[in-house]
C-alpha cells in the first residue's frame, strides 16, 4: 500500500518566512497606523537597501561553503577611500584632483580588490576563511580610520550621492538597484552554470572538483563579487545619509548573518536561496521599523532583535520541515 504524499512547506523553503512577515505587518499596523502607509514602507525598503546588498553578497559566499566577515568594513572604507581621491585636501581628501565621475567606479574597484585579496589568501594559500576575513575586517576598518583620522566626510561630490538619494519612477533608486541585483542573483543561482556550481562546491568541494568545476576560480570570483556588492552598499548608504561616518557599516555583519540564516541559507554551505535571504532582510527591516515607531529605547533594541530573530528562525525551520544543522 503506497503512502499518500504529504504536503510539506519545505518544498517552498523560499517562502517560509512569509508568515513571519505577515505577523509583523499586522503587529506594525497595531502599533502605529502610519506603519502600513506607502511612505513608511518605502522608507523601510530604502533603509534596508544597503544592508540587503551585503546580505546578497554573504548569501552567495555562504552557499559556496565560505564566509566573509570583512564585508561590513568594505561598506565604509571603499567609499571613503574613493571619495578622498576626488575631494580637495581642505575637505579631508588627498587633493589629487581625480574627476568626480570616477569616484563610484573606483569605489567598486576597491571593493573588488578587497574581495580578490580575501579569495587569494583563502583559496591559493588555503588559509581559514574565518581568520582571514576577521583580520581583514580589522585591517580594512583600521585603514579607513587611519586615512580619515577618525573623522566623517561630508563635502562629497553630488555624483557620488546620486544613487543613494535619487528617485526613479516615484521610488528611491536604491530600491530599484537592490531589487534588480537580487533578481539577477536569483536567476544566476537558479539557471546559470556558475550559480549552480556554488551549490555543488558548498555541498562537496572535492566532488565538484572531480566533476570538472574549477572550484578555486569560482569561489575567488564570488569573493570579488561580494566585495563589489559591499562597496556598492557603501555608495547607497553614503547617498542616503549624505556623508561617510567613521563607523559606517560597523556592526552590520551580525544582522547580515542573521538575515541570511533566518532566510534559510546554511552556514555549512550548499543550501539556501537568494529569495530566502531577501525575506530575511525584510524581517529585519520590519522589526527595526516597528521598534522605532513603538519608541523602544536603543538600549533594549539589541535584546528585542535577538529574541525576534530566534523566534523567526524557529518558525521558518518548523514551516520548512527538516531542521538545519
Amino acid at each position: 500500500m503506497t503512502e499518500s504524499p504529504r504536503f510539506n512547506l519545505g518544498r517552498f523553503r523560499d517562502l517560509t518566512l512569509v508568515p513571519v512577515i505577515i505577523v509583523l505587518l499586522v503587529a506594525g499596523a497595531m502599533v502605529d497606523p502610519v506603519f502600513l502607509t506607502e511612505g513608511n514602507l518605502t522608507n523601510v525598503l530604502q533603509q534596508q537597501s544597503a544592508l540587503a546588498l551585503v546580505v546578497l553578497a554573504e548569501a552567495m559566499i555562504l552557499i559556496a561553503g565560505k564566509f566573509d566577515l570583512s564585508l561590513e568594513s568594505t561598506v565604509g572604507m571603499a567609499p571613503a577611500l574613493a571619495v578622498m581621491l576626488v575631494i580637495p585636501a581642505s575637505a579631508g581628501g588627498f587633493g589629487l584632483g581625480v574627476p568626480a565621475g570616477l569616484a563610484i567606479p573606483m569605489c567598486l574597484l576597491i571593493g573588488a580588490l578587497v574581495g580578490a585579496f580575501n579569495g587569494l589568501l583563502i583559496m591559493r594559500f588555503k588559509l581559514s576563511a574565518f581568520v582571514v576575513t576577521l583580520a581583514m575586517l580589522i585591517v580594512v576598518h583600521g585603514l579607513q580610520l587611519g586615512l580619515t583620522g577618525g573623522k566623517s566626510l561630508f563635502a562629497l561630490p553630488e555624483s557620488f550621492l546620486y544613487l543613494g538619494n535619487a528617485s526613479w519612477l516615484g521610488y528611491p533608486a536604491a530600491i530599484w538597484i537592490t531589487g534588480l541585483l537580487f533578481a539577477a542573483g536569483i536567476a544566476a543561482l537558479g539557471y546559470f552554470r556558475l550559480g549552480r556550481a556554488l551549490y555543488a562546491i558548498g555541498g562537496n568541494a572535492d566532488a565538484a572538483r572531480a566533476a570538472g568545476i574549477r572550484v578555486e576560480r569560482v569561489v575567488w570570483t564570488v569573493f570579488i563579487i561580494g566585495g563589489t556588492l559591499a562597496a556598492l552598499a557603501g555608495v547607497l548608504e553614503t547617498g542616503r545619509l549624505g556623508g561617510i561616518s567613521a563607523n559606517q557599516g560597523v556592526g552590520w555583519i551580525f544582522m547580515v548573518f542573521a538575515a541570511a540564516v533566518i532566510g534559510g541559507v546554511s552556514m555549512d554551505g550548499g543550501k539556501g536561496t537568494i529569495l530566502g535571504a531577501l525575506t530575511g532582510v525584510l524581517v529585519i527591516g520590519l522589526v527595526e521599523n516597528i521598534l522605532t515607531l513603538k519608541g523602544v529605547p536603543g538600549e533594549w533594541k539589541q535584546l528585542v532583535y535577538g529574541a525576534i530573530i530566534l523566534i523567526a528562525l524557529m518558525i521558518s525551520r518548523l514551516a520548512g520541515g527538516k531542521a538545519q544543522d
